[in-house]
């Protein structure tokens, strides 16, 4: 098997936290030509990432790849085995794929001071306090993980795309995402430790840095 994946995406990143928790031999590699080019399309359609490629059949979508990894390799399980936990689980990556994460993407493509939109920025912003509010909300409420005492898929979803909150948000003169969340911020520090989370951190930060860089 092999996933195609960049270091900074947070969908790959999304799909590399299930594969480092589940200690999976999966190679990783660079979608070939660069992502959307037309080498690449040949090879996934939808020229994004990540992609999972086993033996000729290709899994796109970063839920489905993570929801065929649990099915296919349940040693170490990130769903619960009850209906109600695997619900409770698949809202929280639902709420992250549609509601959390698209305002904070709109961000990031606001980065350059050059070519901000301060409309943009502003209601980016607004969506993205809503939405952090809404996972203070949905987090367990002892944790130690998103849903309780089990690391699971929402915990893998929620990583990378904090890692962007928590850097990009102050960079537009806004307040750390943890303030005033305490499960959440609780929530963080823990991930920061864990070691499929802790390497997926690293990794991403390492790329941002390199990106910075290059300007």
């Amino acid at each position: 098997m092999k996933l195609y994946n960049l270091a900074l995406s947070n969908f790959a990143s999304k799909s590399r936290v299930a594969i480092y928790e589940k200690g999976l031999d999966i190679e990783l590699v660079d979608p070939p030509g660069g992502l959307g080019s037309a080498e690449y399309k040949k090879v996934n359609p939808l020229g994004k990432v990540p992609a999972l490629d086993i033996g000729g059949q290709l899994i796109a979508e970063s839920e489905v790849i993570n929801e065929y990894l649990e099915d296919k390799f349940p040693e170490k399980p990130l769903l619960p085995k009850d209906p109600e936990g695997k619900a409770r689980v698949r809202s929280f990556t639902r709420h992250h794929d549609l509601y959390l994460e698209p305002p904070i993407r709109a961000l990031f493509g606001q980065m350059s001071p050059k070519t901000r939109d301060a409309k943009v920025v502003e209601e980016k912003l607004a969506d993205v306090t809503t939405r952090l509010d809404q996972v203070e909300a949905m987090l367990a409420p002892n944790g130690p993980w998103a849903t309780g005492n089990m690391f699971t898929l929402a915990d893998a979803a929620l990583t990378p795309t904090l890692f962007f909150a928590v850097n990009l948000l102050p960079a537009f003169g806004a307040k750390s995402p943890l303030e005033g969340r305490p499960k959440l911020t609780a929530w963080w520090g823990r991930v920061q430790e864990r070691p499929s989370t802790k390497k997926v951190l690293g990794e991403q930060a390492a790329a941002m840095a390199a990106m910075q860089r290059r300007g």
